[in-house]
């Protein structure tokens, strides 16, 4: 496949972003506007080959560079707008985003605030669909309640389950899945990411979720690729990240060509492309530079973003369809 016919079919198809964290996709450009000098340059850990020493290194980068821009529902209106504009310009039609519930109690600002600033900063053409994200150990005397609170706004479309997969899974957990679930809320989990595949089973037997973010140790436990293929459960992966975070050892050990073959439902995001400079364009490019995956491949884990997604199955069968139109296309093209 010619390289620049391949960006140019990814660039255009429709698209969809599952997984992705506002707070680490935060625009470098917002960072350049409030401090030129510190921020001109691209550094190390944007620069192309650059892959983070553990996790731990990783978040403390984050946050020290989210923090420099996020403080108000303001900067959350300013951040998403940014974010979904670029999405416009990638051809991205539909994005789920959370929103770190962490940042309620440290910014001391209301949940709702950020929701509403993220939800207003939707373009037309873009359907957006807002998470909170909550980490394993976020069940404080202070946060609990407010997440409750959480559960009953409508315009928050999720919940997702964050943090260290390292920290036990505390009682409260299942119960606040359930509720959430309940209340007609999307749930997701982080799992199986650098915590093993009982993790990911936990997360579908217990906490009840069909969607798993990541999900890549999942290989290690054949009962739990079972599992995932027996429940329909889909992994939304962000490939660039699991190989710079050092997920996986090399490219070749990525897991996403074995999940497909096995039938397992499979979609693409970028997770933090502030920490890894990375587009959606890149990810698809990238499945297809390092692991050989062509267009047929790459054409159905677009199609897998809108299966899953928010949208009336008619929004959905339109997209589907014209994915499916381009890939044909170009496959003739190419053949």
């Amino acid at each position: 496949m010619n390289p620049k016919a391949l960006r140019q079919f990814i660039a255009n198809v429709p698209k969809t972003e599952t997984h992705l964290h506002i707070e680490g996709a935060l625009p470098w450009e917002l960072l350049e506007r409030i401090d030129p000098k510190s921020f001109s340059q691209t550094p190390y850990f944007r620069q192309s080959e650059f892959r983070y020493q553990s996790f731990e290194q990783f978040e403390s980068i984050l946050i020290d560079h989210a923090m420099r821009w996020f403080n108000s529902a303001e900067s959350y209106f300013e951040a998403a707008r940014l974010i979904f504009d670029k999405h416009v310009k990638e051809n991205v039609k539909y994005v789920e985003i959370s929103f770190h519930a962490g940042m309620i109690e440290l910014l001391k600002l209301p949940g709702k605030e950020i929701l509403r600033a993220i939800v207003d900063a939707a373009p037309s053409g873009l359907d957006v669909r807002v998470f909170l994200g909550i980490s394993r150990n976020a069940y404080t005397s202070y946060l609990g309640p407010l997440l409750e609170e959480a559960l009953h706004w409508d315009e928050l479309h999720g919940i997702d389950l964050h943090g260290l997969e390292s920290l036990p899974m505390e009682s409260w957990t299942v119960p606040f899945w359930e509720r959430a679930r309940s209340a007609g809320k999307i749930i997701k989990a982080h799992a199986g990411e650098f915590g093993p595949a009982a993790n990911v089973r936990h997360a579908v037997t217990e906490m009840k979720v069909k969607r798993i973010q990541h999900g890549i140790r999942s290989v290690e436990d054949d009962d739990v690729m079972q599992l995932l293929v027996d429940e329909d459960i889909t992994l939304d992966m962000c490939p660039i990240s699991n190989y710079k975070l050092r997920v996986i050892g090399n490219w070749s050990e990525h897991p996403i060509k074995l999940f497909i073959k096995n039938g397992i439902r499979c979609t693409i995001s970028t997770d933090d492309p502030l920490s890894f400079n990375n587009s959606i364009i890149d990810e698809y490019v990238t499945l297809n530079e390092k692991l050989s995956l062509e267009i047929p491949e790459l054409a159905d884990l677009i199609i897998n973003g809108f299966e899953v997604a928010d949208l009336r199955e008619e929004i959905k069968s339109n997209f589907i369809e014209d994915v499916n139109r381009q890939a044909k296309e170009l496959s003739s093209i190419d053949g």
